[in-house]
């Protein structure tokens, strides 16, 4: 079918460009036979006439003649002429095209390398039509092939984070069928503990699935971040204490409201405020800041935990990426916290980026949220 589509493109193009040519000359014959007459009679000094005869007649008629071979032989050559450059004109179009095809054919089985060859000496800008459309194709088989490795790694990363808890509890069950482990409370806990980790992961990627392809919908109201903020940190006191790390929260004087999903921001909140939680050392210190700049709300939450090295910051918010390699879930997260907390933030019109001095030396999370509603409307 493909063959046969190119052939029938080949074919239009050529009869489009001999359709052409063909027009061309007949018009020129037509052309050429009306004002033959005139040129005789300039050139002759006399007039042609119906009962012109003689021998001005006979040259008069051998000089059509011998016109209309010229002219003849002339259209003749004229014609191959265009057929051959037709047929060339129409090859050279038509072979990119079926270039892009066999490339399309060729990721189409899979192989998302693949990619339309272009001259290397030659401008974006100086490109045709054909040429722009290849550059297209490239950009879309470019796309293609980052979803593909990223469908593969997710399927890779699910499939690890997958098989800890689950061989955790199939290692516990054949240990208590074995007797080995006896059947006391402190066992079923164990299993119940390795359980629900497996169902927390499974909920953080139903939710980091339905971020990533914005399948909810934002419940924006007017609120204060601060509101927000205390709201987590009350929810995190107890944890915070119990690690006996320090939280620190100070907001600037008169911070205007912005318009956000109180429970999608407080998810950011949380996640952020986890995360500092999770990697800082009992007797560490986390400190929150709160600040206006440029009609902007400008969130920090800075700890002095493990830190970032500097190579991995533009890493963490890949989804299941930790810092620490060593760290199992159950003491590093999910490694989709940070992830969530990118897509709320980006869906807000807003931006968040991590920055650190480097390993041991602390990080911070900011983001930034646009300001929306002037007025506070006394949400203080």
């Amino acid at each position: 079918m493909i063959k046969y589509i190119r052939s029938r493109i080949a074919w239009k193009l050529f009869f489009s460009y001999l359709s052409a040519a063909l027009i061309g000359l007949l018009v020129l014959t037509l052309a050429a036979d009306l004002l033959v007459p005139a040129i005789f009679s300039r050139h002759m000094g006399v007039q042609v006439g119906g009962m012109m005869g003689g021998m001005m007649g006979d040259i008069y008629s051998s000089f059509r003649v011998i016109f209309a071979q010229a002219l003849l032989l002339g259209l003749l050559s004229a014609s191959i002429i265009v057929m051959v450059v037709s047929v060339l004109l129409s090859r050279r179009i038509v072979a990119p095209m079926r270039k892009l095809t066999q490339v399309s054919q060729r990721i189409a089985q899979g192989h998302y390398h693949e990619r339309v060859a272009l001259p290397a000496d030659i401008q974006i800008q100086d490109l045709d039509e054909v040429g722009q459309l290849a550059i297209s194709f490239n950009h879309m088989a470019d796309g293609l092939e980052k979803n593909e490795a990223m469908r593969s790694q997710l399927i890779g990363d699910v499939s690890h984070e997958l098989r800890t808890p689950l061989s955790a509890i199939k290692g516990s069950m054949e240990a208590l069928i074995d007797g080995i482990l006896p059947p006391e409370p402190a066992t079923f806990q164990q299993i119940y503990r390795e359980a629900d980790r497996l169902q927390r992961l499974v909920e953080d990627l139903q939710e980091v699935s339905r971020v990533e392809a914005g399948a909810y919908k934002l419940h924006e109201k007017p609120i204060s971040i601060d509101v927000i903020i205390s709201t987590v940190v009350a929810r995190l006191r107890r944890e915070f204490d119990q690690k006996q790390v320090h939280i620190d929260v100070q907001y600037a004087d008169n911070l205007p409201v912005i318009q956000a999903d109180e429970d999608r921001l407080g998810q950011v909140v949380l996640n952020l405020l986890g995360n500092a939680l999770q990697f800082t050392e009992r007797g560490g210190r986390v400190q929150v800041s709160v600040a206006e700049k440029d009609h902007s709300i400008v969130t920090s939450i800075s700890d002095n935990g493990i830190g970032i090295p500097e190579s991995e910051l533009e890493h963490i918010f890949t989804r299941f990426y930790r810092v620490d390699k060593s760290r199992s879930r159950s003491r590093g997260g999910s490694g989709i916290g940070l992830t969530i907390a990118l897509h709320l933030v980006e869906a807000h019109g807003g931006r968040i980026w991590a920055s650190s001095e480097g390993a041991g030396k602390g990080s911070a999370f900011t983001f930034i949220l646009p300001v929306k509603v002037q007025e506070r409307e006394g949400l203080r």
